[in-house]
């Protein structure tokens, strides 16, 4: 593969295809690829959301993530499965250590539960080559666990994970090199499609005349510095394909936060219910920025209305002056966007982030705030607390009444049963 940027890399980015669907479907001794299997998290209630779908239920019936229960055609070929996540997680780890015995570990990046990258730079030649290689990983994935998957190709993170998600995911393998960007890359719109653009970021670029990848990557450089900052470099930069990140580092700085969603049991009408679930939230957050020595100026709230009340929702952030990890700080500022945007219907949906980090060690001891040492001190010792004994043993009152979910939460993985 010609490279002219990344040191002449051969970077994989592998998937697992309808990673949590298939697992299912192989454990119910089913073919992942020929089944109709939806997981669903509780079958008891109608509105339920479906978790995974396989590939026949996405491409014959248009059930896929988000689905509802009630929405699922009353086919006797369809089986619905419940979401066993602790298994899922054993999968994935025994999927490293498969990998592991193709190259080294340390030219492994776990990115998700179903989704890795891979250094193939040392290790190629002796497969003869990377196609050669991925087919026999393939391969073993097939024979060891039944799970079928795709893979991009490219010389660097982003090239692999775009030929992934643009062309391997229909077609099982893609390989990008730089020469593909012109045909392959820049006609893609809208810009959203593209990993790492989100829909704010898509809003701000369609509002300056910029509607596929060609347009940006034939933008001045210097208009989108002047309204990005140095995430509109980056974005120049990826438009033409271009990526110099380590294998595992992120590839837009600046846009990695640390952020929670949960779709609620029930609808929460009262505002003092679901002020409870957001300071929950906010204590799962900061605790997590804490841990990682890290601190952001940015907070951003999500609510989504219920299907009862027509849906819609609100999602609003706002940055501070100094950057916290606090949990009281930023459930203030939820609080305040909350109440401004709020209109009063019942919530089904709530997400929240803590974006725009720098270094905890940044954070300066305001001569006008003499408690934030002690706050701070505080919140590290309930998260060893926690660390140690599990998040319900210590935990702050409202947590204890009939609207909090964290303790029923901390007896599932990844927010099912175990």
């Amino acid at each position: 593969m010609e490279s002219r940027e990344g040191g002449g890399r051969t970077i994989a980015c592998l998937d697992m295809r309808s990673f949590y669907a298939s697992c299912a479907a192989v454990e119910a001794g089913l073919d992942p690829l020929e089944a109709y299997i939806a997981v669903v998290g509780n079958q008891e209630r109608k509105g339920s959301v479906v978790l995974a779908a396989s590939p026949r239920m996405k491409q014959e019936f248009g059930v896929r993530t988000g689905t509802r229960l009630f929405e699922i055609p009353g086919d006797s070929r369809i089986r619905l499965l419940e979401p066993k996540m602790g298994f899922f997680l054993k999968v994935s780890m025994a999927i490293t250590d498969l990998l592991a015995e193709f190259v080294p570990k340390d030219c492994i990046h776990v990115y998700s539960v179903d989704e890795s990258f891979i250094d193939f730079t040392r290790v190629e030649s002796f497969w003869g080559g990377a196609e050669a290689l991925i087919r026999h990983i393939q391969d073993a994935l097939v024979r060891q666990f039944g799970l079928p998957s795709a893979v991009g190709v490219g010389p660097n993170m982003l090239l692999a994970k775009l030929a992934l998600d643009l062309e391997a995911k229909k077609t099982g393998f893609a390989e990008w090199g730089y020469d593909d960007v012109p045909k392959k890359l820049w006609p893609v719109a809208p810009l959203s499609k593209m990993w790492g653009i989100g829909s704010r970021t898509e809003q701000t670029l369609n509002g300056m005349g910029i509607f596929s990848v060609g347009d940006l990557a034939c933008t001045d450089v210097a208009k989108l510095e002047g309204r990005f900052g140095i995430i509109g470099h980056q974005l120049y930069q990826h438009a033409n394909g271009i990526d110099l990140s380590e294998l595992g580092a992120p590839l837009v700085e600046g846009q990695i936060s640390y952020g929670k969603g949960q779709i609620l049991y029930r609808d929460y009408t009262e505002m003092a219910d679901i002020l409870t679930i957001i300071l929950e939230m906010c204590e799962d957050v900061a605790m997590r920025a804490r841990q990682a020595g890290r601190a952001g100026r940015t907070i951003q709230l999500g609510v989504g209305y219920s299907k009862t009340a027509f849906g819609g929702g609100f999602s609003r952030s706002r940055s501070i002056e100094e950057a916290t990890n606090e949990t009281l700080q930023m459930y203030r500022v939820c609080q305040e966007l909350f109440r401004e945007h709020y209109l009063g219907k019942p919530v089904r949906q709530i997400s929240l982030s803590l974006s725009n980090l720098e270094e905890e060690s940044s954070m300066q001891l305001s001569l006008f705030e003499v408690r934030k040492w002690e706050n701070r001190k505080l919140g590290a010792a309930m998260d060893q607390i926690r660390n140690r004994y599990g998040y319900s043993a210590i935990y702050r009152a409202v947590s204890g009444t009939e609207a909090g979910t964290a303790i029923a939460r901390t007896r599932l993985i990844g927010g099912h049963q175990k």
